[in-house]
C-alpha cells in the first residue's frame, strides 16, 4: 500500500514537472511570419496567416495563435502586413550555366529589324579583339516578318571576327562567312545526322545551322574557361533568387550533337566546387546525357540522389527531335511553309529506346525532349514499351516541352501517368508564328494544351528553357492563365487558360514532385524546407484575377536571399 502511494506520488510529479516544463521543451522558431496570405500549394491546409520556421525548415503552419506559441527568446518575428507568400518557385527545365555564359554575351532576344540586328553586331566587333569569336543569342527572326538572317547580313562588319549566334530556340544558328571558313563548311559540305545545313538555291551555305549541325561550328569556338563557368553560376543564382526561384531543374549544356562531356564538366568543376565552398545560392536538380546512363549510376551508387540539400541529382535526357521555330519539329504533318518538310528525328529511335531500357532498368528518371506532335507520340509509345518491359514503379517519365499534341494525346499522358514538362513564356513567340508554320486549325487544335493536360490527370509542370525564355516564373503564371501574346487583345486558345492555383502548383509542388524533389520541396508543409517567397501584392483575389504581382523578397531555408 505504501508503494503505491509513492508510486502515485511520483508520478504526479513527473505529470507536473513535464506541464510544467513543455513550453520550453517545445520547438522555439527563428523565424514567424504573421498577419499574411500564406498559399501554401498544400491541400491540406491551402492558406495560413502565420508560419514558423527552425533550422531551415518549416515548423509550423496555421492561424496567429497555433503559431505564436512558438515564439521565444532569439525568435524574429515578421509582420507581413497583408502581403501574399507563396512557396519558393521551381523551375522544371533551364539551361542554368549556359544562361549565366549569355549574360555577358550579345543579347539579341526582342529585336525585330534586320538593322537593329547588324547594329548590334557591328557594336559587338567594335569592342571586341581582332581575331576574337563574337557570341550572341536569344535572335527570333518571327519578329521580322520571318526570313532567316544570313551571314551576308553581317560579313561587312565583321571582317577579322568569327561570329556565333544562337537562336532563340537553341536548336539553331548563325555563323559569318569567317566561322564558316574555320569549320571548313562548303557548298559540298554533307549535311550530318540529325542535322541541317541552310543553303541558298545555288547550294551555297547562307550561314543558318539547325541542331547537329551547329557542333560543325560551336565545335572550334574556345571552351569557356572554369573561372568564367563558375561566374555564370552566380551570375544566374542571383538572377533567379530576384525572380523568386529557389530551386531550377538544370538539363545542362547538352544538346543534339554537341559534347556530352560539358554537364559533366560542369558537374565537377562548377556544382561540386561550389557545394565545397558553400557558395550554392539556389538549389539544382541536374540533369546528364542519356548516353551516359552508366556514368551517373555510378554517381548514384557512390553518394546517393543528393549532394546536399544544394544539390540533387535527377537523371537523364535525350531528344527526340528539334523545335517548331527552326522547322525541325518532328510532325504527322509537313509544315505549311515548308511542304516538303516534316521536321527532324534528332536521335535513332532504336538507339534511343535501349539507352531508356538500360537506364530505366538502372532506376534512373528518364526526360526526352518532344516538341512535335509526331514525337510525342512516338516518345509515349516507347515510354509504354520500357514500362511494360521492365515492370512496375514509380519511375514518373518526363517529356520536356509537350508542345504540340495530337487529339487524343492529353489522355495518354494522363494514362501513363507521363509529366508533361512545359515552358508557358514560349507561347508568346510562338502564338503568330505557330498558325504560318503548321495553318490555324492545326495550331489551335495542338498548342500548348495545359488545361487539356490538367482534364486528363497528367502531372503539368512549368519551367522556361532559359535562356531560350526569360527566367521568370511570375511572367509564367500569367501566360498559362491568360495566353495573350503582348500585341493580342484576347486569348490564345481561351479554353487552355488554367487558374492562379494550377499555375503556381506546376511552378511548386508539382514541379517538385516530378523531379522526385517533393518530400522537401515544393510547398510550405511542417518539415519541409523554408524555400518562401513574399509577393508585392496584399490581394490573393486581385491575384488570382489578375495575376499580376512582382517579387519583394526571396527566402531560402528560411534565411533572405533577396534582396
Amino acid at each position: 500500500m505504501h508503494l503505491t502511494k509513492r508510486t502515485v506520488l511520483w508520478s504526479k510529479f513527473v505529470r507536473d514537472f513535464l506541464a510544467w516544463k513543455s513550453p520550453l521543451s517545445q520547438s522555439v522558431a527563428d523565424l514567424v511570419l504573421r498577419n499574411g496570405v500564406i498559399y501554401t500549394s498544400d491541400d491540406s491546409l491551402p492558406f495560413a496567416d502565420s508560419m514558423a520556421v527552425a533550422n531551415g525548415r518549416v515548423l509550423r503552419v496555421g492561424n496567429h495563435s497555433f503559431v505564436k506559441e512558438l515564439v521565444g527568446y532569439g525568435t524574429q518575428v515578421l509582420d507581413l502586413g497583408g502581403k501574399v507568400v507563396v512557396p519558393g518557385f521551381i523551375d522544371s527545365h533551364v539551361h542554368f550555366i549556359d544562361g549565366g555564359l549569355q549574360m555577358m554575351q550579345v543579347k539579341l532576344r526582342g529585336v525585330n529589324k534586320k538593322e537593329e540586328f547588324i547594329r548590334r553586331i557591328k557594336d559587338a566587333a567594335q569592342s571586341t579583339k581582332q581575331g576574337s569569336w563574337i557570341l550572341g543569342g536569344g535572335w527570333n527572326n518571327d519578329l521580322w516578318a520571318g526570313d532567316l538572317p544570313a551571314a551576308s547580313w553581317i560579313d561587312d562588319v565583321t571582317p577579322n571576327n568569327p561570329v556565333w549566334l544562337s537562336r532563340v530556340d537553341g536548336h539553331m544558328g548563325l555563323a559569318n562567312s569567317v566561322a564558316l571558313m574555320l569549320a571548313g563548311i562548303t557548298n559540298l559540305t554533307d549535311d550530318p545526322r540529325g542535322g541541317t545545313i541552310m543553303r541558298t538555291a545555288n547550294g551555297e551555305p547562307t550561314g543558318a545551322l539547325i541542331d547537329s549541325a551547329r557542333t560543325l561550328v560551336t565545335s572550334q569556338i574556345p571552351e569557356d574557361s572554369v573561372d568564367d563557368r563558375r561566374e555564370a553560376l552566380l551570375r544566374a543564382s542571383n538572377l533567379a533568387l530576384a525572380r523568386g526561384l529557389t530551386t531550377v531543374v538544370d538539363m545542362g549544356r547538352y544538346y543534339p550533337g554537341f559534347s556530352t562531356e560539358l554537364s559533366w564538366e560542369d558537374f565537377s568543376d562548377v556544382y561540386q566546387w561550389a557545394n565545397s565552398m558553400s557558395k550554392m545560392e539556389v538549389r539544382v536538380c541536374l540533369y546528364f546525357s542519356m548516353e551516359t546512363w552508366s556514368r551517373l549510376v555510378d554517381v548514384i551508387n557512390k553518394v546517393g540522389h543528393a549532394l546536399s540539400e544544394w544539390i540533387y541529382i535527377g537523371g537523364v535526357k535525350a531528344f527526340a527531335d528539334g523545335s517548331l521555330g527552326s522547322n525541325s519539329a518532328l510532325l504527322y504533318e509537313p509544315y505549311v511553309d515548308e511542304p516538303d518538310n516534316y521536321g527532324l528525328q534528332v536521335t535513332e529511335l532504336e538507339a534511343l529506346l535501349n539507352m531508356t531500357l538500360e537506364s530505366d532498368l538502372n532506376g534512373l528518371q528518364v526526360a526526352i525532349h518532344a516538341i512535335g506532335d509526331k514525337a510525342n507520340d512516338l516518345i509515349l509509345d516507347m515510354y509504354g514499351s520500357v514500362a511494360s518491359t521492365n515492370g512496375i514503379r514509380d519511375r514518373r517519365f518526363r517529356i520536356e516541352h509537350a508542345q504540340q499534341l495530337a487529339a487524343g494525346t492529353p489522355g495518354r499522358f494522363g494514362k501513363q501517368r507521363v509529366v508533361a514538362s512545359m515552358q508557358p513564356d514560349q507561347l508568346l513567340d510562338d502564338a503568330d508564328s505557330t498558325s504560318k508554320k503548321l495553318g490555324k486549325d492545326r495550331a489551335e487544335k495542338e498548342s500548348y494544351l495545359f488545361q487539356s493536360l490538367l482534364n486528363n490527370n497528367a502531372l503539368l509542370a512549368f519551367g522556361s528553357d532559359w535562356p531560350v525564355a526569360d527566367i521568370n516564373p511570375l511572367s509564367g503564371i500569367k501566360t498559362a492563365v491568360r495566353r495573350r501574346p503582348p500585341t493580342w487583345e484576347s486569348a490564345w486558345i481561351p479554353s487552355e487558360c488554367i487558374s492562379v492555383d494550377d499555375a503556381i502548383k506546376a511552378y511548386t509542388i508539382s514541379a517538385a514532385r516530378v523531379s522526385f524533389l517533393d518530400k522537401d520541396l515544393g510547398s510550405l508543409s511542417p518539415g519541409k524546407l523554408a524555400d518562401f517567397v513574399i509577393l508585392s501584392t496584399d490581394s490573393w483575389k486581385d491575384f488570382a484575377e489578375e495575376a499580376s504581382a512582382s517579387i519583394e523578397e526571396t527566402y531560402v531555408s528560411g534565411v533572405r536571399a533577396y534582396p
